[in-house]
């Protein structure tokens, strides 16, 4: 009996690899700089950052460490044809499989470590076959579908919120007003907004909500959701009833450039490509009131096709036009977003405890944010994926 249980107690042990990353510069998540650190991993979790010198199977020195990135809001099934022309839906079902697994393959690359995809139904076996460690992508959040004005009445409404759960939701999406390109007004009531975010607190499940236009973004505040997407033209008044609320912002630039830089790809007329490129603008502007509130900032890009593995250009639009530092979007990216999805305590720092999901860059952004462009190591839940150093 006792070696039955050493073996197994043995085997559990060499399970647990341990691994040694020597550093020398690492940016915490948390706003902190860490000079000369070793990081020490045992199995998929960080055990310490300290000084050290046991023999390190990774020399990161001369490059800058960081949380792995996390993605509030991208959209893993749109991608390119052949063609060079976008597809969301409507092909066979395995071939959109793979598509969106060769998306979260890219990102992954690309430094994100951790997304939410909100969202399509074919997220979720990708999803699941990532976390089975069978391909490689990033830690998947997904919201299967999303909700809309015309889903139902507010008792609808809660149904569908619970068959979303039921089904294996990780997040619930609602469009609270229309898009950018139709103005931007409330679609949704105020009853049906209520309804879903409040059945989706019951069920246990965060709400995120796309408001373009001040009043449905107000609505989604006053009805408990836990962030607004998009938020082009925000408010003071509701900034601070943000802060007030604990609602966190996820502002997105980088799908209106993709937008513009890879026009070909999708149906706009020549108005919507206009409509789109005045949205830039008001997006920097609200991001700079938001900041100056301390609004909680996540991170998210809206990333559709042709932005998958370009999701760091929106450290650099925020920084370089909205005047965000460098320290803030970082924190944004990692730590701050990591609340947002409610898992603050395991993933977004470089800590003892947390998932050992590292991004490192050749340069430093606080320096230079388009260092971010250079990842040379990715790691998620201490295993490598990217290591071009």
């Amino acid at each position: 009996m006792k070696a039955i249980f050493c073996l197994a107690l043995c085997a559990a042990s060499l399970g647990a690899q341990t691994v040694v990353i020597q550093t020398s510069t690492i940016l915490d998540g948390r706003g902190g700089v860490l000079k000369d650190r070793q990081i020490v991993i045992e199995g998929s979790k960080i055990r310490s950052v300290a000084a050290g010198k046991a023999k390190a199977a990774y020399d990161l020195r001369g490059l800058t460490v960081m949380p792995g990135w996390i993605d509030t809001h991208i959209h893993l099934n749109w991608h390119l044809d052949a063609n060079h022309k976008s597809v969301t839906n409507g092909g066979k079902p395995e071939e959109m499989a793979l598509e969106t697994a060769g998306d979260a393959y890219i990102t992954l690359n690309g430094g994100f470590t951790t997304v939410q995809s909100v969202g399509s139904a074919i997220d979720a076996p990708v999803r699941d076959i990532v976390a089975r460690g069978l391909i490689p992508g990033p830690r998947i959040l997904t919201s299967f579908r999303q909700i809309m004005a015309n889903s139902g009445d507010p008792e609808a409404l809660r149904a569908l919120v619970r068959r979303t759960k039921d089904e294996g939701a990780d997040v619930i999406k609602l469009f609270a007003t229309s898009g950018l390109g139709a103005g931007g007004d409330q679609t949704m009531t105020d009853e049906q907004i209520q309804a879903v975010c409040s059945e989706a607190k019951a069920v246990g499940l965060r709400s995120v909500v796309h408001a373009i236009g001040d009043k449905g973004a107000r609505a989604a505040v006053l009805a408990g959701c836990t962030s607004i997407e998009h938020g082009t033209f925000l408010k003071d008044e509701t900034l601070d009833l943000m802060v007030e609320r604990g609602t966190f912002f996820d502002p997105n630039l980088l799908v209106l450039h993709n937008y513009l830089d890879n026009r070909a790809a999708f149906p706009f007329t020549q108005a919507q490509l206009d409509t789109i490129e005045k949205g830039i603008a008001p997006t920097e502007d609200v991001i700079r009131r938001a900041r100056a509130r301390n609004v909680k900032l996540a991170f998210g890009t809206d990333a559709v096709a042709g932005s998958h593995g370009r999701n760091a250009e929106e450290f650099i639009y925020r920084v370089r036009d909205a005047n965000e530092k460098p320290m803030d979007a970082i924190i944004s990216a990692t730590s701050r977003s990591a609340e947002s999805l409610g898992m603050s305590d395991t993933i977004g720092a470089v800590a003892p405890g947390y998932e050992a999901d590292l991004v490192a860059v050749d340069g430093n952004p606080l320096n230079d944010i388009t260092a971010v462009r250079r990842v040379v190591f990715v790691m998620k839940g201490g295993k490598v994926y990217r290591n071009a150093k």
